[in-house]
């Protein structure tokens, strides 16, 4: 048994960013059973621009390493705009594989903070963390009708009002817009993105459309305000609510249930899943559970590589966050 948990190491193999051939690997991401779009190279070049690999075979799974250097030390770290990561396959192997995947990564990251997709759950070890985060999602396998029925009576009233106030849903609109519209509402108080992350999610959303891969919904009232505006985003299994905005306007006149239900309606009776990304955020859960949307679990892991000088690094980078 020895010999042969040695062989599959082996296997492994660690590839800086260069020698990654990503024809192959996005090969893989688009046929693994459980693939996600955040892990395309092209999606990974814009959000982390830096990322090394953990490649199996011929590309038969891969583990995408996105990177930085802080305080002398380099760790790999979850991406803005990215749920989830960890390890992808055409064939999935149960959590030892996970397990594999994790002991090769190179001593040089002495940092991993990383979200895994849900179909791997890591084990605790000594040197590993576990977070438990939820993510909403909402089959849209049946009709409209069905999926309306389980709606919340107050989403439904919020729907209803929204109606009266006879806001449009508008498709189109620049990303720029969006993004603007984000910042100048939540993004007062969320801190969590830079004028880069921005900067990449312009970017971003521009290749997404450009693949076919995205579309932007607004809702305007009226007297054509822009008031509300989400970027949806298609994959092999999966509709992902990215990103959205909100204005105070379109708070009050229930702007946002209002598109959400706009979208459910269009692409109801597909087989496909709208994933709301979340949230940990209880008030955000709520409100994406009242769509009649059901809780799954993903983790989260933090591990450390090095001895005690290293975890007082760590210790040092972590009060400068």
């Amino acid at each position: 048994m020895q010999t042969k948990t040695r062989t599959f190491a082996l296997m492994i193999k660690y590839l800086k960013q260069a020698e990654i051939d990503y024809d192959k690997w996005d090969d893989c991401i688009a046929n693994a059973m459980n693939s996600y779009v955040y892990a395309y190279s092209w999606y990974l070049d814009i959000v982390a621009g830096k990322w090394d690999a953990l490649v199996e075979d011929d590309y038969s799974r891969v583990f995408p390493l996105p990177f930085r250097k802080k305080m002398g030390v380099k760790y790999i770290y979850q991406p803005a705009f990215t749920q989830v990561l960890g390890l992808f396959s055409i064939s999935l192997k149960g959590n030892n594989k996970l397990q594999e995947f994790l002991n090769a990564i190179p001593q040089e990251f002495k940092l991993i903070e990383i979200n895994l997709n849900k179909f791997h759950i890591p084990k605790t070890k000594e040197n590993i963390n576990l977070k438990k985060n939820v993510n909403i999602e909402l089959d849209l396998i049946a009709n409209y009708n069905s999926l309306y029925s389980k709606y919340s009576n107050n989403l439904k009233r919020n729907i209803k009002k929204a109606k009266k106030n006879q806001l449009q849903i508008v498709e189109g609109i620049k990303p720029e817009e969006l993004i603007q519209l984000f910042k100048e509402n939540k993004g007062q108080e969320v801190k969590a993105y830079s004028e880069l992350d921005y900067v990449h999610l312009g970017q971003l959303i521009y290749m997404l459309i450009h693949k076919g891969m995205a579309k932007i919904y607004s809702v305007h009232s009226s007297e054509n305000n822009l008031i509300a505006s989400a970027l949806f985003v298609r994959d092999a299994h999966r509709h992902i609510f990215l990103f959205s905005g909100l204005s105070e306007e379109g708070k009050q006149k229930g702007a946002m249930p209002f598109l959400i239900d706009s979208f459910i309606q269009k692409h109801s009776e597909s087989n496909i899943t709208l994933d709301f990304e979340g949230s940990n955020n209880e008030n955000l859960a709520r409100f994406y559970r009242s769509f009649g949307a059901e809780e799954n679990a993903y983790y989260g892991i933090r591990m450390v590589q090095g001895g005690v000088a290293i975890k007082a690094l760590i210790r040092a980078k972590d009060a400068l966050r």
